[in-house]
């Protein structure tokens, strides 16, 4: 998820059509209609990646346990329930737990993804016979979103001599560019969630949330929604998602800007990033991960680097200007080191509200991001709607082993071992 003038090239011509503004729609119409994001289920790709991993079968209980449901209340029980199930049911296929449900390999993150759009289009075009007010079909959406991307499911154990830390990781997206592709944050998320590493320091419990890569979901809140009950209980968090070709990078400095480049609803904002009490907002916020130790432990195949880059309105200034060894005094921020897009704002918010919670000296947090998942050397055409190959899967299976070693090594680095 890397800074627009990094990868416009790359991504920009697929999706800026999606600007287009919509037709006129009447408020019921627009609640009844499906999302951009959710109207690309209808492919052949979503549906084989559904039907290859079992998880083709989830809609269709829920649409008819949904569709039984005499009251909002029931609806809601339900909606909570099938969500949380799904995310369960995920985290158990990637980590080895029950039947894999077809032959796409178990650490791929999608069938996670493409179910549950599959469920939030049940909800948002649901006409029960009770009457749904628009509210309560919202809020419904919102159990959904939550219980299915485990941001309820935070558990972490009671007692001393165990390390606790926090995980978080992104969908997959860019889709209208190849519509197969994986997120391999988001795979790392369902490897990892709920498991033990064993450190120099002793064990350490990880609990893991997915995140959407909507705009608007961050304005709303989710980040700090989801991430403020735990920040004073973990002795480490790391916000991860996609980001360059061939490495990974521990990201020195996030920046409070939105570079414009679509979301999954090929949906754009160029502006400054919304937080609560925008009177007391920096224009830049720092890492307090182990970046040095990480870096220099052998954590895996692909190089990871310690990347202080930044591009900034120098003060007194009206151009921006990259630079690589941090912000200047003064500076107004127009990309941190990973970029100006939802990976930037991740780590933004999640370090601004480390910083407000009054843990900057004792919270070791930040940002990694991930080489890009790429298939192998001849399955480069989205067209061609093959959706997996050997080397693709082993990709994703040397990044979530190395993020799980530098996690490891974070957890050490942090303590001093």
């Amino acid at each position: 998820m890397n800074s627009i003038r990094v990868r416009i090239g790359v991504l920009g011509l697929a999706l800026v059509a999606g600007l287009a503004a919509p037709t006129q729609a009447s408020a019921a119409e627009a609640v009844l209609t499906p999302t951009v994001e959710e109207q690309r289920l209808d492919r052949a790709v979503p549906q084989e990646i559904l039907r290859r991993s079992g998880f083709d079968a989830v809609t269709g209980e829920f649409a008819r346990e949904l569709g039984a449901a005499r009251s909002y209340a029931e609806a809601r029980r339900i909606v909570v329930r099938e969500g949380s199930a799904l995310w369960r049911r995920a985290v158990g296929r990637a980590q080895g737990r029950g039947p894999a449900g077809g032959d796409l390999s178990r650490d791929d993150d999608r069938p996670l993804y493409w179910a549950r759009l599959a469920m939030t289009r049940e909800v948002r075009t649901w006409e029960p016979g009770f009457g749904l007010a628009d509210d309560r079909r919202a809020a419904l959406l919102g159990e959904l979103e939550r219980t299915s991307r485990g941001q309820t499911a935070v558990r972490y154990p009671q007692g001393k001599g165990i390390k606790r830390v926090l995980v978080t990781g992104f969908d997959p997206f860019t889709l209208d560019r190849d519509i197969r592709i994986s997120n391999p944050s988001g795979a790392t998320a369902l490897a990892l969630d709920g498991t033990v590493i064993e450190t120099a320091d002793g064990p350490a419990r990880v609990e893991t949330v997915v995140f959407p890569v909507r705009w608007q979901d961050f304005t709303a809140g989710t980040v700090e929604r989801t991430l403020r009950p735990y920040l004073r209980k973990v002795d480490l968090f790391a916000t991860v998602s996609q980001g360059r070709v061939g490495r990974f990078d521990i990201e020195r400095t996030n920046g409070a800007w939105r570079g414009g480049f679509p979301d999954n609803d090929t949906i754009g904002r160029t502006e400054t990033v919304p937080v609560a009490d925008p009177a007391s907002q920096p224009q830049w916020t720092t890492t307090t991960l182990p970046y040095g130790k990480i870096v220099a432990a052998q954590t895996g195949r692909f190089p990871v680097y310690d990347n202080t880059s930044v591009t900034e309105i120098p003060a007194g200034g009206t151009e921006a200007v990259v630079r690589a060894d941090g912000p200047t005094p003064g500076s107004t921020a127009r990309a941190g080191g990973g970029g100006n897009y939802l990976s930037n704002e991740i780590a933004y918010r999640a370090t601004l509200l480390r910083d407000r919670l009054g843990l900057r000296d004792v919270l070791p947090g930040g940002h990694v991001h991930t080489p890009v998942l790429q298939f192998g050397a001849g399955n480069t055409d989205p067209a061609s709607g093959v959706v997996t190959d050997a080397e693709f899967v082993r990709n994703r299976v040397d990044i979530i082993a190395q993020v799980t070693r530098i996690v490891r090594v974070a957890v050490e680095g942090a303590s001093g071992s």
